[in-house]
């Protein structure tokens, strides 16, 4: 992997500014490309780009492999003739500093819907054929999702679990039958994912053309309503109506005394072994064709994972299982070379998950807003950092570094970080974000990421996540006026100054 000293930024897609109600992947998407050149940035963290589930989350997506719908950007349709102004009215009456999906969803569906009809009127296009190539090329996973999504939409959202119990079962002569009877429904599903992979790749090729490289999330676990456990039953510990009967999450500690039951169906790691962890494969294959590195969530549950009985509703009552541990990753390593991921390993990490995380060499993580808590022997205080790691002012888990030193603090955390930052008696709030960013550039860390929302400075109002509640999660997204001429100079500075440019000492 490669390890020049970089640095970049953490912005989601969604977050990105748009004439039409989310963040996407058009003209602002190449700006902030633009943007990261100028500031001598080298990732950009986009976190997950698969549909979104529950709450807005990426991270509860109904497909690992397949891209979001949502960030396409209009203005190629426009282009192509698919789309025109009046078309997209109803997307630019949407709010421009957030993402409103409930009245945003419904539209941009419809806006694609009609890009669709359009489009499937000449089937005789070059455009077409590109259409039914991407479709061979992306089968192994395609063909499942899209038969997943026609029949979601067919069965009014509800969850595949309370379909027929000839789908629910997948029995071949039911499958065909509702390929049959959702041929144009399943096309336009695949033509959703086609729009959304040219753009991608278009994305892709600009960012690689200016060493940017694409830094993307993969969660270890995949939703229990997804075309994923839909389509690979027998892989994970399911009864036979499709129901889990053991749930992932963690323990109970000091902060939650329930644990966290996530309610994910767990792996048949037996299963996987079996076929030589065949789907992991193509899981991280499709990963690595849209990513240039990958964290991999949650990244203890290779080595052991807190297994719930599926009807608890809390974490209290599980026990500890093994994960695949050296195995999975040698398998791995045996398809690709070497891996270009990047461990989470946030939280407590057992001898046996540094162990693991150590013997394939993967960076993992320090997150500053976590190292005021235990006084100057806390290793996730910058002169404790390693090289190969990730250093983080916070994530989008966290708050914003401004609203963190606001409200989350103790007194005691709050004068430690003060001393250690060196922030100024007066006014500290309005410096903070700045002596937290210099601090992470000075780390020995090979890599740093920042959130965007802790290089302008903004509080809480830029948080994007609050995990364990509902509400306004994956909302948050930035305008062009909030990004000051003197924010991007400081970056540039600091990041040449550490040693972070592309070119430093040529």
């Amino acid at each position: 992997m490669d390890s020049r000293r970089t640095s970049g930024l953490l912005l989601p897609v969604s977050a990105l500014p748009s004439r039409y109600g989310i963040g996407d992947l058009g003209p602002a998407a190449f700006q902030f490309a633009d943007l990261l050149t100028r500031t001598n940035q080298r990732l950009w963290q986009v976190l997950p780009v698969g549909p979104i589930g529950p709450g807005a989350s990426p991270y509860s997506s109904p497909s690992t492999f397949a891209g979001n719908p949502l960030l396409i950007s209009p203005e190629p349709l426009v282009e192509d003739g698919l789309l025109t102004e009046d078309d997209l009215a109803p997307l630019t009456e949407l709010p421009a500093d957030h993402v409103d999906y409930a009245r945003l969803v419904p539209r941009k569906r419809e806006v694609l819907r009609t890009a669709f009809r359009r489009f499937r009127a000449d089937v005789s296009t070059p455009e077409a054929t590109r259409v039914q190539q991407f479709r061979a090329s992306q089968s192994a996973w395609l063909d499942d999702y899209a038969l997943y999504a026609a029949l979601k939409d067919a069965h009014g959202g509800s969850a595949w679990t309370e379909w027929s119990s000839a789908l629910v079962r997948r029995d071949p002569e039911a499958l065909k039958r509702a390929r049959d009877e959702h041929e144009t429904a399943i096309e336009r599903h695949v033509y959703w994912q086609y729009l959304f992979h040219r753009q991608w790749t278009a994305l892709q090729a600009y960012c690689h053309a200016r060493d940017i490289r694409l830094f993307g999330d993969l969660p270890i676990y995949v939703a229990p309503d997804s075309a994923d456990v839909w389509a690979h039953q027998e892989r994970f510990r399911l009864d036979d109506d499709g129901t889990p009967t053991s749930v992932a999450g963690v323990p109970p500690d000091y902060f939650s005394p329930e644990g966290q039951r996530w309610g994910n169906p767990l792996y048949r790691w037996d299963r996987m072994e079996e076929h030589d962890f065949a789907w992991w494969t193509e899981r991280l294959r499709r990963a690595f064709e849209l990513f240039d590195l990958v964290r991999l969530d949650h990244f203890r549950g290779f080595d052991e994972y807190w297994s719930i009985p599926a009807g608890h509703d809390t974490a209290i009552d599980g026990s500890w299982e093994s994960g695949p541990g050296a195995a999975f990753f040698r398998a791995m390593e045996d398809e690709f070379g070497e891996l270009p991921v990047v461990a989470e390993d946030l939280g407590i990490v057992t001898d046996s998950v540094g162990a693991l995380r150590d013997t394939f060499d993967f960076p993992g993580m320090a997150v500053l807003q976590f190292a005021f808590g235990g006084g100057p022997d806390n290793n996730f205080l910058p002169h404790h950092h390693r090289r190969n790691m990730v250093a983080y002012t916070g994530t989008h888990d966290n708050n914003t570094i401004v609203g963190w030193w606001r409200d989350d603090l103790s007194d005691k955390e709050r004068n430690f970080a003060h001393s250690y930052l060196n922030l100024p008696d007066t006014n500290p709030d309005e410096s903070v974000h700045r002596q937290a960013l210099r601090a992470m550039m000075a780390s020995v860390a090979d890599r740093v990421v920042t959130p965007l929302q802790d290089v302008i400075g903004l509080g809480s109002e830029g948080r994007i996540n609050t995990p364990g509640t509902m509400g306004d999660n994956w909302a948050w997204r930035f305008t062009p006026d909030q990004i000051a001429e003197e924010d991007e100079t400081r970056l540039a500075q600091l990041t040449h100054l550490y040693g972070r440019a592309s070119g430093y000492g040529d």
